[in-house]
Parts: C-alpha cells; sequence; structure tokens
C-alpha cells in the first residue's frame, strides 16, 4: 500500500506530539456517497473527516482522489492526515493504544497486511460497515481480500485498498554505465534465479565503484520470504493456528540466507529501507535495484525527485512473482461520525479511485473491477521509463497466493527485520544472527 511525496520519516517523538494534536481534533462527516450526494445547506459548517495513513513516497495515493472529493462535496471535507513511513515501528503501534483508549484515531484509518490479524481478533475497535449499506461490496474484492476485512462474529470493518503484486526496480543508466543490458525483458533473462541476480551484481560491482548492487538486506529478504511462503504453505511467521513457526518455516530461513549472503557479498548499501538515509540514498544514487511490489514504484519515484524521471525502470524479479503489502481502511467505533466516515471509505476504494490512484501513483488496485479496467491494464508509468506497470502488475495480481499473517504479524516482522537489516550493518554479527532473530522473534510473539 503507500505512495507520493513526504519523504523524512516522523520521529517517535513527533508522532507522540500529533497524537496529543490528532486526540483534541474534531471528527468530521455529512453527504452520503461520491457519486450522488446532494448538495448541503449552505448554512451548515462544513465537517472534516479525518483519514490517517501511513507509508513512504505517496503512501496511499490518495492526493488527487482526496482534492477530487473535496472540490465536489463541500459539506464534508477529507483530511488526510500521514502520520508516519513506519508501519510496524510507529504507526501501528500507536494506533492500538489509541483503539485501546477509544481516542485518538482518525475517522478512517490505513492498516497494513501486517496488522491485519489483530484487527480482525478485536471487533470492538470498528464500525460495522454492514450498517453503513457496505455489505454489497463484497462482489469488488478477491475472496480473500474481503474476508481478512470481516471479523470472525461477521463484522465488516476494512475495505481493500491495494495489493503487493512483485517486481524490481533498477537504474537502467548505471546498468548501461556496467556494459549491463538496459531492456527490461534482457535484464530479467540476466537473473532467472536468486543465485545469478548475485551474480550480475558482481559483474555490476566490478564496473561501477560508487554505486552499490542494491539498497540493503531488508527489500530483497521480503520479497524471497513471500516466494518462499508461498510454496511452504502459505504462511510466514505464523501458521494458520497462529503459532510462531519462524524457526520451523524454510521459507523464514530462505530469507534469512540469501539476505546474509547478499550483505557478505559486498553487494549492498547498507541501508535500512523506509529510512531518511535511505531516501536520500535513493536521490544521490547510492544503489541500482531494489525489491518493488507496486506500492514501491511511488516511494522511489517520490524518494529520488524528478531529476531520476528515466533513469529508473521496471523489470521481473528473479523467481517470477511473489506478492508483499497492501493495505485496508477501517472506520474506528470511536470515530463521531461513523455513517459519513464509511462513505469516505467507500469512495477511496471504489473502482474509479482505485483506477486512478494506479495511474498517477503506482498502488495496485486491489478491487477487481479497477483491475479489469483498461486504463490499468495499458498504465505505463513516465518516470520508470514508461514501464507497462499494468501488464506487470495485472499478471501478478491474478496468480497472486495470500500468505497468512498471524495476530503479532507486524511486532514480530518488526523484531525479524531488525536482525535482517543489523547483520548488514555490523550491530548484529552474521554468526549469531539466525539465533538472535529466533530469540527476538520469540520475544516479540510474547
Amino acid at each position: 500500500m503507500m505512495i507520493s511525496k513526504r519523504r523524512g520519516l516522523a520521529a517517535a517523538s513527533a508522532l507522540a506530539a500529533a497524537a496529543l494534536t490528532v486526540a483534541s481534533c474534531g471528527s468530521g462527516g455529512d453527504t452520503p456517497a461520491a457519486s450522488n450526494a446532494p448538495a448541503s445547506s449552505a448554512a451548515a459548517e462544513p465537517v472534516t473527516i479525518r483519514v490517517q495513513t501511513f507509508g513512504g513516497g505517496s503512501n496511499f495515493g490518495y492526493k488527487n482522489a482526496i482534492e477530487k472529493w473535496n472540490a465536489e462535496h463541500k459539506d464534508i471535507q477529507i483530511k488526510e492526515e500521514h502520520l508516519t513511513d513506519q508501519f510496524e515501528q510507529q504507526y501501528w503501534p500507536q494506533m492500538i493504544q489509541w483503539l485501546q483508549s477509544g481516542n485518538g484515531a482518525g475517522d478512517v484509518v490505513g492498516i497494513d497486511e501486517g496488522g491485519m490479524g489483530l484487527a480482525k481478533a478485536h471487533p470492538e475497535w470498528w464500525a460495522d460497515l454492514k450498517e453503513y449499506g457496505l455489505e454489497g461490496r463484497k462482489a469488488d474484492f478477491p475472496a480473500w481480500k474481503w474476508e481478512n476485512g470481516v471479523t470472525a462474529d461477521g463484522k465488516i470493518f476494512g475495505l481493500g485498498t491495494d495489493i503487493g503484486g512483485m517486481s524490481l526496480c533498477y537504474r537502467a543508466d548505471l546498468f548501461k554505465k556496467a556494459g549491463l543490458p538496459t531492456d527490461r525483458e534482457k535484464v530479467a533473462a540476466l537473473w532467472p534465479t536468486w543465485d545469478d541476480f548475485m551474480k550480475v551484481g558482481q559483474q555490476f560491482q566490478a564496473k561501477v565503484k560508487d554505486t552499490k548492487f542494491t539498497d540493503g538486506t531488508n527489500t530483497l529478504y521480503n520479497v524471497v520470504l513471500y516466494q518462499e511462503a508461498a510454496k511452504n504453505g502459505n504462511v510466514a511467521y505464523f501458521d494458520k493456528d497462529n503459532n510462531l513457526i519462524v524457526d520451523k518455516n524454510p521459507a523464514v530461513k530462505a530469507g534469512f540466507d540469501f539476505a546474509s549472503k547478499l550483505s557478505q557479498s559486498g553487494l549492498t548499501a547498507k541501508l535500512r529501507n523506509f529510512t531518511d538515509e535511505w531516501a536520500a540514498g535513493t536521490q544521490k544514487g547510492a544503489f541500482a535495484t531494489v525489491g518493488c511490489p507496486s506500492w514501491m514504484l511511488g516511494v522511489v519515484s517520490g524518494n529520488a525527485g524528478d531529476g531520476m524521471k528515466g533513469k529508473w525502470d521496471v523489470a521481473s524479479v528473479p523467481g517470477g512473482g511473489g506478492n508483499w503489502g497492501g493495505s485496508w481502511l477501517a472506520v474506528p467505533k470511536q470515530s463521531k461520525h461513523p455513517k459519513e466516515a464509511a462513505q469516505v471509505a467507500d469512495y477511496l476504494t471504489g473502482a474509479q479511485t482505485e483506477a486512478s490512484i494506479f495511474t498517477d501513483f503506482g498502488n495496485m488496485p486491489s478491487n477487481s473491477k479497477a483491475q479489469a479496467d483498461t486504463a490499468v491494464q495499458g498504465a505505463k508509468n513516465e518516470f520508470f521509463s514508461d514501464a507497462p506497470i499494468g501488464e506487470i502488475f495485472a499478471k501478478s495480481a491474478e496468480s497472486l497466493q495470500p500468505v497468512f499473517l498471524g495476530v503479532k504479524h507486524a511486532q514480530v516482522k518488526n523484531a525479524v527485520e531488525s536482525v535482517v537489516q543489523g547483520m548488514d550493518d555490523g550491530s548484529v554479527p552474521y554468526d549469531k544472527a539466525w539465533q538472535q532473530l529466533v530469540d527476538d522473534a520469540v520475544k516479540a510473539a510474547g
């Protein structure tokens, strides 16, 4: 999910301060859904619906959609509050506090896939969207996307925004400098396997001394993890009974082993993704490749800036596919205007809106009608050398296999990735990293 502009990482203290401000702000709402809302009374005070989001680049890609809504609905205005780039480390822990306390959450809140297990387990946190006529939206989404937004007792609490899909973004100009092919089809042919990817990296590094082949360990760790998860029962850190299986799942070990080998080969810029340093590295050309689910396109272009337009391109990943990421919108029960908030969530996850977000920013729609839109199918991305992103990600959406994510997936993911990145930057010794990863995962799972 996620992606336009803001590269800055909100510090924990800044987020806490924002929490106090947000908690004191009024919620909002009004009018029925977007397409046929009646005109508001001239005397009515406009109401603001607060939509809280996270993520780098264009985050959820709502800028243009919100501007369109606000121009057409004078009695209800949407205000996006982008709280931080970091979901597991900052956004979700803070959101859990607000949801538990019954105060501070927005009228509509974004939830990454890693938080949905916990969200589903707490129906008391959420408004039931059935009460606002949204049960009919079921036909708009793949079954797995819809069902992830429904609690065990049948409450509809979340509507799907985007899905991940998978590709690999690369600097075509730097590949040319290294004497490598630059055409995306020929680039993909260089690395049918991850071992081949490493060999290409070594060729690149031998010719280009001032740029590392890839950003760090974590983006590619996640690509490998989710590819391997699809081969191992579609589970990652937890089995489908919510038992922690970090040390038992071959998918986790495969991702870890690849990340360790990549780091020890000297091919990484040793950058932690979604940090200010990582964003600056994108702009300065510190690395030439990065794992790219669809929402990462906007992150990369937002971080790199317009001066890098046409220097980046998109190719298939080694191994052929995979999925990483995707989010939902939910209406907290504490909202003072749940009906109007539900209308906004309905609008932001509608086929037309999700299609426009993809063509504007790159977030692949989870809405099946949007996926079938000719504008989506034929979309190209100017920043990424006119890459046919509609063709690339629509194909991955068709074969997408959702991976089960446990109730405490976000907490365990944060602990695991801290070790994966720590061994790259030297804070965790390679020979002790696996055991630390397992131990930290156990602690995070509680």
